[in-house]
């Protein structure tokens, strides 16, 4: 039952994200350019949920964001699947208590998701390949992902232990307690 309350609470974090991504981040930009929640989300649900969870709901809400923004459907499909995938790599590989590793990860899988969206608008859409214009916003949106992380992450890092507590459970060996 908790698992399930667990899947609507994401859930309605994602339509906050939704209105906050299309609302209020539309006054508060730098120069023109929003932060990308989306990636910090499936990262989070990568690093704290179960093994595929976060690959599920990258994948999930990149054909959303593709049927709602994108002229070709499957470019956000694969390219946030791409991110909650590596999420659950770095959960096994690295530390989520270290603020300096969780923003390491925010910039990389900003970079990396950013980065296919634009090849790939290039290949499949034929758009000019404009490399510094595009290392400008992508500075800047890693910026924006990075400031709101380090606001936020002390909430998410609370939710995700009780969440990684559901999904997960206590793997502490009690043999010989």
């Amino acid at each position: 039952m908790k698992k399930v309350l667990i899947h609507i609470e994401l859930i309605v974090i994602i339509f906050v994200i939704y209105f906050l991504q299309s609302n209020f981040f539309n006054w508060f930009t730098i120069s023109g350019i929003m932060p990308n929640l989306f990636v910090v989300f499936v990262l989070f649900v990568g690093l704290f949920a179960s093994k595929m969870m976060g690959t599920i709901y990258g994948m999930v809400i990149g054909l959303i964001l593709d049927v709602l923004f994108r002229q070709k459907i499957g470019v956000s499909f694969i390219a946030l699947g791409l991110v909650g995938f590596l999420a659950t790599i770095f959960d096994k590989n690295f530390s989520k208590d270290s603020r300096m590793t969780i923003m390491l990860m925010v910039a990389g899988l900003t970079v990396l998701y950013e980065a296919i969206i634009y090849f790939a608008n290039y290949f499949v859409l034929g758009t000019t390949l404009e490399i510094i214009p595009f290392l400008k916003i992508l500075l800047i949106e890693v910026i924006f992902n990075l400031l709101l992380t380090i606001i936020i992450y002390p909430l998410l890092q609370e939710y995700g232990y009780y969440m990684e507590n559901e999904f997960k459970g206590n793997k502490i060996l009690t043999r010989y307690f």
